[in-house]
């Protein structure tokens, strides 16, 4: 059995100021959403809020605040999907001061529900925050092992196991560069965790791509839209300018 890391990671990179471009795409290539990737600090908190705003008129907004002094540390996190993209609207709302876990839904009969839990929730608690421990991962680190909250649709703490799959190769321009690949299992304890793969509930692998080198970043990522759903895939996006057209270069005519 391979050995896993469950100690919270250890800060090298603070983070800063970001604002990226973001598309969301189906594992075929089909555009799906656009998206801006927003990222304040004050102090050592931050604010790491990710919005997709869907062709069908569905919103995808996600919004996590973390500490980063020593290691990096979960504070709060938000997650809202709506619209014709996703089978049930929900809203799912965490807190690691009180352990408060809050669901706002929707069941299959299209009524609204409310779930509230107070949760034992541990300090590797990484929703929202995975892509970012990546990035601070040393090179040789043991696989990775965090918790996340997951609403199905009540909230369940799962484990997510993280290993290193090797380098890949992509084109930037007309250079090449590698990304590490790692792959996330999702790991469901108990009795559930022992059914789930044999009634077909168990989630698929995600993948997530980083560039390491003096300045770690995300790349890619393919991962579940949301629990029975389909597989999305992330990447970042470089803004497109409009062509001028011929008649803007033509000189103004003589008088």
């Amino acid at each position: 059995m391979v050995s896993v890391s469950a100690s919270p990671v250890a800060v090298r990179y603070k983070e800063g100021l970001v604002h990226g471009f973001l598309v969301l795409t189906t594992l075929d290539g089909a555009t799906v959403a656009d998206g801006d990737a927003l990222q304040t600090v004050h102090g050592d908190q931050v604010t790491d809020r990710v919005i997709y705003h869907f062709r069908d008129g569905s919103l995808q907004d996600e919004t996590t605040v973390f500490s980063q002094h020593a290691s990096f540390h979960l504070i709060s996190y938000r997650l809202v999907q709506k619209g014709p993209a996703f089978r049930h609207a929900s809203d799912l709302s965490i807190r690691t001061d009180s352990g408060l876990v809050t669901v706002h839904y929707t069941d299959d009969d299209g009524k609204e529900k409310d779930d509230a839990e107070h949760m034992k929730l541990p300090a590797d608690l990484a929703n929202g925050l995975v892509p970012t421990l990546l990035k601070d991962l040393r090179p040789q680190a043991r696989p990775l092992e965090v918790s996340m909250v997951v609403a199905a649709p009540k909230p369940r703490l799962v484990k997510l196991a993280i290993t290193a799959q090797g380098e890949e190769p992509f084109s930037l321009g007309t250079s090449t560069r590698k990304a590490t690949r790692y792959v996330v299992k999702v790991e469901i304890g108990g009795l559930a965790g022992v059914v789930a793969p044999l009634v077909g509930k168990q989630p698929p692998d995600s993948h997530i791509w980083i560039l390491g080198g003096v300045a770690p970043t995300f790349v890619k990522s393919e991962v579940l839209s949301y629990m029975g759903g389909p597989m999305w895939r992330t990447e970042l996006l470089a803004p497109a300018w409009p062509r001028a057209t011929e008649s803007k270069n033509e000189l103004p005519a003589k008088p």
